[in-house]
């Protein structure tokens, strides 16, 4: 049975006072649920954010982790720094540290080896941009972008990955993503993860959709068969709009 996960990525959002009140609202509101409920205050909170949320089952995670254990990397966090305040999972891959960072498929990779390593369950986010849309290229991009950073692990860590898919072209551009085209698209990552390994592995790992969920299309989106939830950003700013997305899931 594949883990149904709503994940908030808060991004470059909300002070000291203002993840607090989120946080303190958020446990206040949260449904009764089955889902894993997960978010991704920025770095200087993310202790804060622990501490907030000690007698909460809504999981801390980190929005980015550096491939290096420690060294000459200013302004970087290692996965050990991570551990040390409990956090356990840390998202790798998101469409806006590869296009205004310059993170590429190979230093994606390095990150997701050491986060492995470290025991780090690794939300890792892919997903093809306009032109590749328009183009119909966008299986080969994704698959190229799953094959580049993932298909060399060995199958046994499997089950510390979750995937986001993102289909880049749809967030911000007046441009709009179907369900359909969301489960289009997760069914060929299935099919794509299948062939790389097993159906077995296919089948179990977790695919979430971010492409702009928001409560008046999170129901929809989430009844797609290959959907297993999102990975949230402006909504999840809300506390009433992403609990209203987690009891959609």
């Amino acid at each position: 049975m594949r883990s149904k996960i709503v994940a908030g990525n808060w991004k470059m959002n909300k002070n000291l006072s203002e993840t607090e009140t989120l946080l303190a609202e958020l446990a206040a509101k949260l449904p009764d649920t089955n889902a894993e409920v997960m978010v991704a205050p920025t770095y200087i909170n993310l202790i804060g954010a622990t501490r907030c949320l000690e007698n909460s089952t809504i999981e801390v995670i980190a929005q980015n982790m550096h491939f290096a254990e420690s060294g000459a990397f200013t302004g970087e966090i290692s996965a050990d720094m991570l551990l040390s305040i409990g956090v356990n999972t840390a998202i790798i891959g998101h469409s806006e540290r590869r296009a205004y960072f310059g993170e590429t498929d190979a230093i994606l990779a390095k990150k997701v080896v050491t986060a492995l390593a470290k025991n780090i369950r690794v939300l890792f986010c892919f997903g093809e941009e306009l032109e590749d849309r328009k183009s119909g290229n966008h299986f080969a991009v994704v698959e190229s972008q799953l094959k580049n950073a993932l298909f060399s692990l060995d199958a046994s860590v499997w089950s510390k990955i979750v995937l986001a898919y993102e289909p880049v072209w749809a967030i911000g551009t007046g441009e709009t993503a179907s369900p359909e085209q969301a489960q289009e698209m997760h069914a060929f990552i299935r099919k794509t993860i299948t062939e790389a390994y097993t159906t077995k592995i296919a089948d179990q790992v977790s695919i979430l959709y971010g492409g702009s969920v928001k409560p008046g299309n999170a129901t929809e989106i989430f009844s797609k068969p290959d959907v297993d939830g999102g990975l949230i950003g402006g909504a999840s700013l809300v506390a009433d709009d992403f609990v209203a997305i987690i009891k959609a899931i």
